[in-house]
């Protein structure tokens, strides 16, 4: 093993400072559909101006990822981290004094989510990458992620509780307090690892890695599947708590769906690692669209009650994010970790352009027909095409990994 690499008490220490990051930034940016009703119905902004603030928010989560994993590699990973937690938490305060759409797009799109970007996936699991052997990142990615899948657990319910206790702007209020404290739990990447493989390979610089990677097929193939990805995550996230209102369901219950989603993704992540060093990953993502497109279809079918609401979150939540820690893997395998994070980042960026048409046209759909029922068809069948997308990647077999001999 490179000399390169951490002992397995600073490795360790880099997982669970990233998963710890994670479950704030990714438990504050899914709880925010939440505030969609309060928000307009007590600050008089209209469902259409808040779906687009937080497709806007969708776009902007994605697209700063790439952009702040480069900064990451020149000046650390815990400063761009500080200033996301920042940039979170004053975009939260100010999304109380905006009622104008462009307002709404600035504070709660452009800055909550900016700040959440600079406190995720792409940096977060680049880092732990490097800190890595090669058969264990796809575990590191499923951990971390399982984090930031606890973090919706978390915060999904504490939210709705904030908003029925103290009303909609002092529970806003709370989940920027709550986002300052990626800032001590991102102490842990002060002294991450450099940015070298961990088998001491070099690599080209950043803009020569990303045109390679733009001439393989596979890394678009990975693109078009994780843009399907974040239309129907950003779908739910935003509007089901509307969708259960329209089939009668008190506010808890979209709440708690959500926890749901949360709580199964952690088991979810943490099996996706697990097999990612066991199976190729395309076929684990082949496998996890295919499920949604079959569970979406199903809830489509069944009768409109809680239970079914919580089944569906349940059934969800077991592939919501999962799709992390393969595709990660994945980016990784094809070109090395020393651009893992502007690479994956890029392909954040389509996740969250698919993201933006979730979450903006569920808005559009609901105030010109007063249904989602087209979305949800949409969803569904953007789904089974993300399976069949990822069939035609190009993934090296797996090969066991050698264990030493005892003397």
């Amino acid at each position: 093993m490179n000399a390169t690499l951490p002992p397995a008490a600073g490795r360790w220490r880099i997982l669970l400072a990233a998963a710890a990051v994670l479950m704030v930034t990714m438990g504050v940016r899914q709880c925010l559909g939440l505030f969609v009703g309060p928000l307009h119905l007590g600050a008089g902004a209209g469902i259409v101006a808040l779906s687009f603030a937080l497709a806007v928010g969708q776009f902007v989560w994605g697209a700063c990822q790439p952009l702040f994993g480069l900064l990451a590699e020149r000046i650390g990973a815990f400063r761009v981290m500080a200033l996301g937690a920042a940039l979170m938490a004053l975009g939260l305060v100010a999304t109380g004094f905006s009622s104008s759409p462009a307002g709404l797009a600035l504070t709660f799109g452009v800055m909550v989510s900016a700040g959440a970007g600079a406190g995720s996936f792409a940096i977060l699991i680049a880092a732990a990458a490097r800190a890595l052997p090669p058969h264990q990142r796809a575990f590191a990615a499923g951990f971390i992620n399982a984090g930031g899948s606890f973090g919706q657990f978390l915060f999904a319910p504490l939210a709705q509780a904030a908003i029925s206790a103290l009303g909609w702007m002092s529970a806003l209020w709370t989940l920027a307090a709550a986002s300052l404290l990626t800032i001590p739990l991102a102490l842990g990447f002060v002294r991450a690892s450099g940015p070298v493989d961990a088998d001491g390979t070099a690599h080209p610089p950043a803009g020569a890695q990303v045109r390679e990677a733009l001439r393989n097929r596979s890394y678009w193939c990975l693109h078009a599947g994780y843009f399907t990805c974040g239309f129907h995550v950003a779908f739910l996230t935003t509007h089901l708590p509307g969708y259960a209102a329209l089939c009668g369901m008190p506010e808890r219950v979209s709440a708690v769906a959500l926890s749901l989603i949360g709580f199964a993704n952690i088991f979810g992540s943490l099996f996706a690692g697990w097999l990612g060093g066991r199976m190729r990953m395309k076929y684990i993502l082949v496998g996890m669209y295919a499920l949604r497109a079959l569970m979406i279809l199903a809830f489509l079918a069944v009768p409109k009650t809680a239970l079914n609401f919580y089944i569906f979150g349940v059934g969800m939540g077991m592939t919501w994010l999962a799709t992390v820690p393969p595709t990660a893997g994945l980016v990784g395998k094809l070109f090395g970790t020393r651009h893992l994070a502007t690479l994956f980042g890029l392909t954040l960026l389509s996740h969250q352009i698919g993201g933006f048409f979730g979450a903006w046209l569920g808005g559009v759909a609901v105030a010109r027909s007063g249904s989602y029922d087209a979305l949800w068809v949409a969803d569904a069948v953007l789904a089974a095409m993300a399976a069949l997308i990822n069939l035609p990647i190009r993934e090296a077999p797996m090969r066991p990994v050698p264990v030493p001999v005892q003397p």
